[in-house]
């Protein structure tokens, strides 16, 4: 375990559903999850509070299902019931390593999850829980990203941690381009400028104009989350 002093007392991790698939082509991979799991568990035994935002393109994406022909609001609310999956998936493997998580739903599914509440949330947090906060925003035409800043703010996060497929934030497209700089610390103004691609930018003006600092750094490097926690250089802080 890091002995150095953390960083953070509450955080917020946003997720692709796409970091679930591992080397699938759709789905879970149950090692991924594990690892996933065994991370977040770890954050939290340094004390820090946890909250989870999961996305479901995995499984579905509402916007991918509309160019496909399906009604863009139904293609939505499928891809919210994905999060509900993906989240249901990632408190199981929490509990069965021994960690204490709660499911809350932007949309109601009482047989599987609680309602998201910001005051329960937040208890939960302080009794030591990890919050897994899915459906997004329980609105269409919003991303998860989105769902993510709101839920930050919401809860009184220190950060937002924008875990992806790459190292942090990159001056232009690394797989595009093998000369792309790697950014240690960027502004929201630069990323929405030069559109950087960091998310998407209804959830980077909220995170700027709330003065919450966003880290990205990639879930792919080993214990990277738990470094993160402690560690300043991991990724790229992203500041006013």
């Amino acid at each position: 375990m890091n002995d150095a002093p953390v960083l953070y007392r509450r955080v917020l991790l946003k997720l692709s559903g796409e970091a679930l698939m591992g080397e699938l082509d759709y789905g879970i991979d149950p090692k991924v999850i594990q690892r996933i799991a065994t991370e977040v568990s770890e954050v939290r035994a340094l004390g820090i509070e946890v909250a989870i935002v999961i996305g479901g393109g995995n499984i579905f994406r509402g916007a991918g299902l509309a160019d496909a022909g399906i009604d863009r609001v139904t293609g939505d609310y499928m891809g919210m019931l994905a999060t509900v999956m993906n989240a249901l998936a990632i408190q199981d493997s929490l509990e069965s390593i021994g960690a204490f998580a709660r499911v809350m739903s932007a949309i109601q599914i009482h047989q599987v999850c609680e309602d998201y509440i910001r005051r329960r949330a937040v208890r939960h947090l302080e009794k030591g829980r990890i919050v897994i906060l899915a459906a997004g925003t329980g609105n269409p035409f919003f991303t998860t990203d989105t769902a993510a800043s709101l839920r930050a703010i919401e809860i009184g996060a220190d950060v937002l941690l924008k875990a992806t497929k790459v190292s942090g934030v990159y001056d232009s497209d690394p797989a595009k381009n093998s000369e792309a700089s790697l950014f240690d610390t960027v502004s929201f103004d630069k990323v929405l400028i030069d559109k950087l691609n960091v998310m998407d930018a209804t959830a980077v003006v909220m995170c700027r104009d709330n003065n919450l600092p966003l880290r990205v750094f990639s879930m792919a490097e080993p214990r990277a989350l738990v470094r993160a926690m402690s560690d300043g250089s991991v990724g790229t802080l992203v500041t006013a």
